[in-house]
């Protein structure tokens, strides 16, 4: 009975998942924030959405105890320290980037048990455009409060570097988030991002375009195993080499395109290789993202590895040597990510 009350939180779980992804579609949460309580009428006028709708929604929240309800007075308050979570992206806490990402993995559900049976893969590019989207707003977070804080200063002399006017490359760089970030920080230096994605490459241009920075930022269409350049202070790989179906054909070509004293940074999950390890929320989420997303997209390249997004350190420190990487430090880690600094 423990263990089916457990089973029916995930499910609730599930099924709530939907509402609040449309929430933050909706901007149901956002027109919250920071409003005080809140009548449904009231929101829905704030919305511009049907009131029953509304109202219906906001008992699930409710339900969730995402929302508080004062049931004399029928009103509803987000609190501050929940708006934080759920409806400002420029906070470290923003979290609703993993519910964006339901829509598209569920969708393909039929896809993953086709390849569960055969062997074969399911592409990121065989997944609709909520992917990405939701993907970068996942990450964003993360990004925007380590990347230029802790990140980059935990690297030997790269600041330094990047201060008087270095060459970057970003590569797996999405909708160019970390690309970006960089760039806005490091005004002397400039920034090339590839991703195999157009879709993703179109998103990042317009980005630098409305951030004022296509002045010292690129973006083009290009596999991590043949983007083009050479003489790259920094090669930076994101989230991106356990997605890859060869990694050490990634790690070959940034060997390849390093200046003389260049690095690589590879930032990958703060995950571990044994399944028992992996117990509690995050390594469940990293464990069922990878058997849904990454490893069959890793598959799919039909390369000689697909890792998972929980090869560990090991599997990963021995594919770079294989590629001439064989300077391996880890620079610095958080609760989610792991910051390792590889040169040849």
């Amino acid at each position: 009975m423990e263990f089916l009350e457990r089973v029916a939180v995930d499910g609730a779980a599930a099924f709530a998942g939907l509402a609040t992804s449309i929430g933050a579609r909706l901007g149901l949460y956002e027109a919250m924030a920071g409003a005080g309580p809140l009548t449904s009428g009231q929101l829905a006028d704030r919305t511009g959405l049907a009131e029953r709708y509304v109202r219906e929604w906001l008992a699930v929240q409710v339900a969730g105890e995402y929302v508080r309800h004062d049931s004399a007075a029928d009103t509803y308050v987000l609190p501050d320290e929940h708006a934080a979570v759920l409806a400002d992206p420029s906070a470290p806490t923003y979290f609703v980037g993993a519910f964006r990402m339901l829509k598209p993995l569920y969708a393909v559900e039929d896809d993953l048990m086709r390849a569960y049976r055969t062997g074969e893969g399911v592409g990121w590019d065989e997944h609709g455009p909520e992917l990405y989207e939701g993907t970068a707003d996942f990450f964003r977070p993360g990004y925007v409060a380590m990347l230029t804080q802790e990140w980059l200063p935990a690297l030997d002399g790269v600041v330094a570097k990047l201060e008087r006017g270095a060459r970057v490359a970003d590569v797996g760089c999405g909708f160019g988030v970390s690309t970006l970030l960089m760039a806005r920080a490091f005004p002397n230096s400039r920034f090339h991002g590839f991703d195999y994605h157009s879709h993703s490459i179109a998103a990042a241009r317009r980005e630098a375009e409305e951030q004022g920075l296509s002045d010292r930022v690129t973006f083009e269409v290009a596999s991590a195993a043949e983007f083009p350049g050479t003489g790259y202070d920094l090669v930076a790989f994101f989230d991106c080499l356990h997605d890859l179906g060869d990694p050490g054909a990634a790690f070959r070509r940034a060997r390849e395109t390093l200046a003389g004293d260049g690095s690589v940074l590879a930032v990958e999950p703060n995950t571990s290789a044994e399944p028992a390890e992996l117990i509690g929320p995050i390594g469940r989420a990293f464990a069922a993202t990878s058997a849904t997303l990454c490893l069959p997209g890793a598959v799919a390249q039909h390369g000689p590895q697909a890792l998972g997004n929980h090869p560990g350190e090991a599997a990963l420190r021995d594919i770079a040597e294989e590629a001439g990487l064989r300077s391996w430090r880890l620079a610095t880690e958080s609760m989610t990510n792991r910051v390792y600094e590889i040169r040849p």
